[in-house]
């Protein structure tokens, strides 16, 4: 029987949410499944800032903080989060199941969807030999 991973991505995507993935798959080098974070370049992704955001990953314990967040997120969330990690923030809006979601992001090493009112794909980085930080788009669903 074949097992459908948590957090499934589905087979089509929004257009920005299909660019986001195929800028993520083009920084990978060579063999890697995962593309390192110091290449990531949100300039790159011109346009759709406004829903983009980078997060930190911690290990032991694993938490989440959130190191750059586009205008639009901050707009849907009602407020800035920058600098904060996830456990310090209301689970509401654009990070309804957002820990879950990053969590399966990072033991799976692979890309993540979840959809529910607000559509969010979550991509992993590598970085200091574990996945460092997380690129993230958000949409209204």
């Amino acid at each position: 029987m074949t097992q459908i991973p948590p957090f499934a991505v589905p087979s089509r995507l929004s257009s920005d949410m299909a660019r986001v993935r195929d800028y993520w798959n083009s920084l990978k080098r060579g063999e890697n499944t995962v593309p390192f974070a110091d290449d990531v370049a949100l300039s790159a992704l011109a346009g759709i800032e406004g829903r983009l955001f980078l997060i930190d990953v911690f290990e032991k314990p694993q938490r989440f903080r959130v190191a750059i967040v586009g205008q639009d997120i901050r707009d849907w969330y009602g407020g800035d989060m920058v600098g904060k990690f996830t456990d310090e923030l209301e689970a509401k809006g654009p990070l309804k199941f957002f820990a879950a979601q990053a969590s399966a992001t990072v033991e799976a090493k692979q890309p993540t969807y979840y959809s529910d009112g607000f559509a969010r794909l979550l991509l992993p980085l590598w970085g200091g030999g574990y996945v460092s930080q997380l690129l993230a788009a958000i949409a209204r669903a």
